[in-house]
């Protein structure tokens, strides 16, 4: 019981310094907790209610570096850029990169200094990028705007199928933590 109100300070302290938020909003604690005792999770929470968050805060509070897939280029950047006014190390990988600016992600996550990586599900067709995770230091992976995974809904994206084989590129079981604004209990069931 003490460790849980330790670890309940811990997740309120760390919320108001790397977010400015006193308290969680309805689901987030819970959420988080779960990817903090490595379990696979989906959080439906509404637009607007704090998803990232979910994923951002453990990704600070675990060893090892979060994989966050997202299908929105501009929603990685805004992310991105935000962590990093917050003092937070993070970066993403997308079409929109240049080569050099590609190469030197890749360097910084190579020496350690990325927390929070952003990827397009694209890239997990990527024979090099998927030998280049292989040896990386991965806490759990955060697949956002998850209802692309399933078929029924209008956002579907055929790359977010290489998700399911996540295990096999990484050689490893890591924890997987999906989230989304709305989904039938039949997209749920496909995520």
């Amino acid at each position: 019981m003490l460790e849980e109100k330790i670890q309940e300070k811990t997740l309120e302290e760390n919320l108001k310094k790397y977010f400015g938020y006193s308290t969680f909003r309805k689901g987030q604690k819970e959420i988080i907790e779960k990817i903090l005792d490595k379990k696979d999770i989906l959080g439906v929470l509404p637009t607007g209610g704090g998803k990232s968050i979910c994923y951002q805060l453990p990704a600070l509070l675990m060893e090892g570096m979060c994989l966050v897939i997202s299908p929105l280029i501009s929603l990685m950047k805004d992310q991105v850029d935000s962590l990093i006014e917050n003092g937070i190390s993070a970066g993403f990988i997308n079409s929109s990169m240049n080569r050099k600016e590609y190469s030197q992600i890749l360097s910084k996550v190579k020496r350690g200094q990325i927390k929070i990586l952003y990827l397009a599900p694209e890239r997990l067709s990527n024979h090099f990028f998927i030998d280049f995770i292989r040896d990386l230091d991965i806490s759990f992976i955060a697949v956002d705007e998850a209802h692309c995974i399933s078929q029924r809904g209008h956002d579907f994206r055929p790359a977010y199928k290489l998700i399911a084989n996540i295990y096999q590129i990484l050689e490893r079981d890591v924890p997987i933590a999906a989230f989304t604004a709305t989904a039938t209990q039949e997209v749920r069931q496909d995520i």
